[in-house]
């Protein structure tokens, strides 16, 4: 751990860092530029970086674009990324009775407190994971795929996890063009050369996180107010203390939370700010909504622990604990980084580099941010119609310094223009990604499995007891959501009728 804390006090290392952080937050400050956004079309730029520097210019980017999202929604009513709704309920509240400053400050705080205790129980938790998951064989490693894009389809899809699951196994079957990784047999390819090397996951990647985002957000025509001052932005030492109880009880629900794969900090900072609400005293329970510190603290602290948690099952087990990190995982990838339960054992001392790495993120992130509020107020005053078509060429120069390909920009054309299709009849994006990246994994492991188990009976499949366990999860998930639609399906009609 030592060794790679000085291996981070290297000026290029703590350059990048802060580049990464600092263009995190603005690009989270700017309205509908999500965390995955930024991660995905920023994943072009790291390809051309050495691996160091690729990592920590990433977790930069992903710490600094979680906090930026609470900068707009406390001063301007509109959330930067989707997981700063609650904050923007509170904040926005105490801006227009003149706090924004110290709303801002309050944010601030709870995001590094938060982003400390998901990185805490990261550092405490993985080395059991991984002792655990080195138990994986190829059969496990199958059905951990599966759980993967299931569980992401499912939380993703809310009331209807049907569409979730197929956006997921869209992504595996744009995952499985190309030549097989086992008898180099072409699959999907339609005679095309250019297929043969599969698709490019960076390229699906940014258009339906980059390109789909543009083509939703840019018909967009109601313009923010733009703020004044902000006041004063240092947050108050007795108003920290009183509120650090909440702020770890949410920082450990958010880190537990990110650890789910699929859930994501909408999900963290939504639970943490119904349980703040409900865990408060009658007088403080009396202002949430109407402004109140406790409840920014309880929403930010969570959002800000997701970071930590997500990196759990994106490390120890190659499953990404959101989109944000498939994002990470893909940069990984480029870099000939697998991650999972061999990442000590195939690239040694990679996984304190990345603990480092993630607290120096999360010391710069509080740094900058008092430091770049007022900046990025200045940028909310560019009207969309100009900001969104700037972001179209980085865009095509993420997709094309992959491979130096233009066949990758049209890929990534396509990609936006399906996932603006996607969007627009409510079928998640996220699941495709992740099937596409888990796809290979869960494809290469299926039919090593099926060698390994030629002419053993069905007693001896289902002996291997970490492989049942993951197929009887399977089945849950896929019995739950069956439920919960059929749930949704009759509430509707009854909400109709009441109407």
């Amino acid at each position: 751990m030592l060794d790679a804390f000085a291996q981070l006090m290297s000026p290029i290392l703590l350059a990048m860092t802060l580049a990464g952080v600092c263009l995190g937050i603005i690009w989270g400050a700017l309205p509908g530029l999500s965390t995955t956004m930024a991660m995905g079309l920023l994943i072009g730029l790291s390809a051309g970086m050495s691996q160091e520097i690729s990592i920590c210019f990433m977790l930069g980017v992903y710490t600094g674009s979680v906090f930026g999202g609470a900068i707009s929604a406390i001063l301007i009513n509109i959330p930067g990324t989707p997981d700063a709704v609650p904050t923007m309920i509170e904040g926005h509240q105490l801006a227009q009775r003149g706090e924004g400053g110290q709303a801002l400050g309050m944010s601030i705080a709870a995001s590094f407190v938060g982003g400390s205790v998901g990185i805490i129980l990261l550092i405490l938790f993985i080395p059991l994971i991984l002792t655990f998951a080195l138990n994986f064989k190829s059969w496990e490693m199958f059905w951990l795929a599966v759980i993967g894009i299931m569980v992401s389809g499912s939380m993703a899809a809310g009331s209807m996890p049907l569409k979730g699951w197929i956006a997921g196994w869209i992504g595996i079957l744009i995952a499985l063009v190309g030549l097989d990784e086992i008898h180099a047999v072409p699959r999907f390819t339609f005679g095309s050369f250019m297929l043969y090397d599969g698709v490019s996951y960076v390229a699906i990647l940014i258009g339906l996180f980059g390109l789909s985002e543009i083509l939703r957000t840019l018909p967009s025509k109601n313009a923010p107010t733009i703020p004044g001052e902000v006041g004063r932005t240092m947050p108050q030492l007795g108003l920290l203390m009183r509120y650090c109880p909440a702020a770890i009880r949410s920082g450990v629900l958010g880190a537990v939370i990110g650890a789910i794969p699929g859930a994501g900090a909408n999900v963290a900072s939504f639970l943490a700010y119904d349980i703040g609400r409900r865990r408060a005293s009658p007088e403080e329970a009396a202002r949430w909504g109407k402004g109140s510190y406790q409840a920014l603290v309880c929403a930010e602290t969570s959002n800000n622990a997701n970071i930590g948690g997500s990196m759990l099952p994106t490390l120890a087990l190659g499953i990404p604990g959101n989109a944000a990190a498939a994002a990470l995982l893909a940069a990984l990838t480029l870099k000939n980084v697998s991650v999972g339960p061999t990442i000590e054992v195939d690239h040694p001392g990679l996984i304190y580099f990345i603990y480092g790495a993630l607290i120096i993120a999360n010391i710069l992130m509080y740094l900058a941010a008092f430091a770049l509020i007022k900046p990025c107020v200045k940028l909310f005053s560019l009207p969309r119609g100009i900001l969104m078509p700037l972001i179209i060429p980085v865009c095509v120069i993420g997709a094309y310094s992959v491979k130096l390909s233009m066949f990758d920009v049209w890929v990534m054309f396509g990609a936006g223009v399906a996932g603006w299709l996607l969007t627009v009849f409510r079928f998640p994006v996220a699941p495709i990604v992740l099937g596409v990246i888990l796809a290979p994994l869960a494809d290469e492991n299926l039919r090593r499995a099926l060698f390994v188990f030629e002419g053993k009976s069905l007693g001896f499949v289902l002996s291997q007891w970490i492989g049942t366990i993951l197929m009887a999860a399977v089945l849950f998930v896929i019995i739950e959501g069956i439920l919960r639609g059929l749930r949704a399906a009759r509430a509707q009609p009854d909400a109709v009728a009441a109407s």
